[in-house]
């Protein structure tokens, strides 16, 4: 793991797969609450593994540590601007990736997911694949959890716009969600919404709540159905 200073009190880890070759060319995934999924998801022990069983292809991944989450995470311009015109452009420029829209994944859970689609809306073309885990897509309709306090009200507003015009933010997305979880019938609900847009849409629901073990446990199916290794062809 390489770790990286960025602006807006981010910092960023790296990790580069074994057998890393300078001279050639990789795909990037970025990876909001990059340290949780360090910390609680295993997720370069889970990467190590699936490369090394040829499940997943070498890929880079960018483990983003958020400043202050819960105001740049839902629907913030600032922090998809970071994302996008600050830190994708250092990457690319470091780092030997393939630089193309396919090449490149949005990763996110809970409000991270909402960050992961908001960014790819707002830079629409940038990125190929979202893979987001019990996103908190809540929206204005008294059957559906709202969840507690402001800071869920930008997240509202965010998917309440997008349901009303709902855009291609992907060429793909792997979606997953607990069927135990408040935000279980908002997920469902995302999805032929996203499919309209011509969305290729993976969903997988998990008998899980809103926890880090279900969202480990579906980083190897996500990240083998965006990124395929040989053996998972």
């Amino acid at each position: 793991m390489h770790s990286l200073a960025q602006g807006r009190d981010n910092r960023v880890s790296v990790y580069l797969p074994a057998g890393f070759e300078p001279a050639g060319r990789y795909p990037l995934l970025i990876v909001h609450d990059g340290g949780d999924y360090l910390d609680y998801a295993s997720m370069k022990i889970v990467l190590d593994n699936l490369i090394h069983d040829k499940l997943l292809t070498k890929i880079i991944v960018a483990f983003s540590y958020p400043g202050e989450r819960l105001t740049e995470y839902p629907d913030d311009p600032d922090h998809a601007q970071w994302i996008t015109g600050e830190l994708l452009p250092r990457l690319e420029s470091e780092i030997p990736l393939s630089a193309t829209p396919i090449g490149r994944c949005l990763m996110g859970t809970s409000f991270g997911a909402v960050a992961a689609l908001s960014t790819a809306v707002r830079f629409p073309g940038t990125y190929g694949s979202l893979l987001l885990q019990s996103g908190s897509f809540l929206y204005s309709d008294p059957a559906v959890w709202h969840g507690e306090g402001a800071y869920f009200d930008p997240v509202v507003r965010f998917v309440d716009r997008y349901r009303a015009a709902p855009v291609r933010a992907a060429e793909q997305a792997f979606i997953s969600c607990g069927s135990y979880e408040d935000l279980v019938e908002a997920n469902r609900s995302m999805l032929p919404i996203f499919r309209s847009t011509g969305m290729k849409i993976n969903y997988v629901e998990s008998h899980d709540g809103h926890s880090w073990e279900s969202w480990r446990d579906q980083l190897g199916p996500g990240l083998c159905w965006l990124f395929p290794g040989d053996l998972a062809r």
